[in-house]
C-alpha cells in the first residue's frame, strides 16, 4: 500500500474530527430555519417553482446521469505530474496527493461559481432562471470530480446516489446530517444487502430539493434586484460550492482511507 496503517489512522482521524466539528454550525442552522414558514409565504412563487423543477433533474441524474456526467479524462488536469489516466491509477495515489488534487479542483470550481453567480445576478429575476440550474450543474460536477479524484466512478448508479446524499448533507440541519452520515456509512459497508437497501431510498433526492428551497430561496430574493444581484449572486454561489467541496472532500477521503485500512487488515491476517 502507499501508506502505512499508522498514517492512514492519522488521516482518518482528520475526517472524523471534521464530522464532529459540524455540530458547531448546527445550532445556528436550527435558529436560521425558524422563519422559513413565514418566508415560504413571501418568497416569490417564481423561485419556488424554479427550484421545484430541480426535483426532476435530480431524479434523472440518479437514474441515468443525464447531462451532468463528468468524464474520467478530466483526471489529467488534477494529476498533471503523475501517470494517472484511469480510476485504477488513482487508487494507487497517496491520500495526501488526492487531497491536493481536490483542493485544486475546489478552487477552480469556486472561481467558476463566483463568476457564474455574478453574471446571472446582473439581470435580477430575468437571469435568475438561468442561475439555479447552472448552480446545480456546478455542484453535481464538482462532487463527481471529487469522487473520481478519490478513485470512485460516478457512472455507477450507486455512486450517483452517494453524490446526491452528500449534496443533501450540506443542505440539512442537525437531525438530517446525523441521519445522512449513518446512510453514508451503510453505503461504505461491505454488506451488499445493506447497500441495496440504501439504493432503494431514492426518495431522498426529494429532500434535497426542499432543503435547497429553504437554504437558498430567501437569499435568491435579493438576487432578484438588478445589479445588487451581481454581488449577492457571486457570494451565494461561491459559498454554496465551497461548503459542498469541503464536505465532499472529507466524506470521500474518509471512505477511501477506511477501504485502505480494511485492505491492510486483510493483508495482515494473511
Amino acid at each position: 500500500m502507499v501508506e502505512t496503517m499508522e498514517e492512514l489512522q492519522i488521516e482518518l482521524k482528520k475526517s472524523v474530527e471534521w464530522e464532529q466539528d459540524q455540530s458547531d454550525l448546527w445550532f445556528w442552522e436550527k435558529i436560521g430555519r425558524l422563519p422559513f414558514k413565514l418566508l415560504d409565504k413571501v418568497t416569490h412563487a417564481f423561485i419556488q417553482n424554479k427550484i421545484g423543477t430541480l426535483l426532476d433533474e435530480l431524479g434523472q441524474y440518479v437514474q441515468t446521469g443525464g447531462k451532468y456526467l463528468s468524464s474520467v479524462t478530466s483526471l489529467k488536469s488534477y494529476y498533471p505530474n503523475n501517470t494517472v489516466h484511469t480510476l485504477a491509477d488513482v487508487k494507487l495515489v497517496p491520500v495526501v496527493e488526492m487531497d491536493q488534487a481536490v483542493s485544486k479542483l475546489a478552487n477552480n470550481r469556486k472561481q467558476l461559481a463566483t463568476i457564474q453567480g455574478a453574471s446571472t445576478g446582473i439581470g435580477g429575476i430575468l437571469t435568475l432562471s438561468i442561475d439555479i440550474p447552472l448552480l446545480l450543474g456546478i455542484q453535481l460536477k464538482t462532487l463527481q470530480d471529487i469522487a473520481m479524484c478519490y478513485g470512485y466512478d460516478p457512472n455507477d448508479k450507486e455512486e450517483r446516489v452517494y453524490i446526491v446524499k452528500v449534496l443533501q448533507f450540506v443542505s440539512s440541519d442537525v437531525v438530517g446530517k446525523q441521519a445522512i452520515l449513518k446512510q453514508l456509512s451503510i453505503i461504505d459497508s461491505s454488506n451488499e444487502g445493506m447497500k441495496r437497501e440504501v439504493i432503494s431510498e431514492l426518495q431522498g433526492w426529494r429532500e434535497v430539493v426542499m432543503t435547497h428551497r429553504d437554504q437558498i430561496g430567501w437569499k435568491k430574493l435579493f438576487q432578484m434586484i438588478p445589479i445588487v444581484g451581481l454581488l449577492v449572486g457571486a457570494i451565494i454561489n461561491r459559498s454554496a460550492v465551497s461548503d459542498l467541496a469541503e464536505a465532499g472532500m472529507m466524506l470521500y477521503r474518509k471512505r477511501r482511507i477506511k477501504e485502505r485500512l480494511a485492505m491492510e487488515l486483510e493483508d495482515v491476517e494473511k
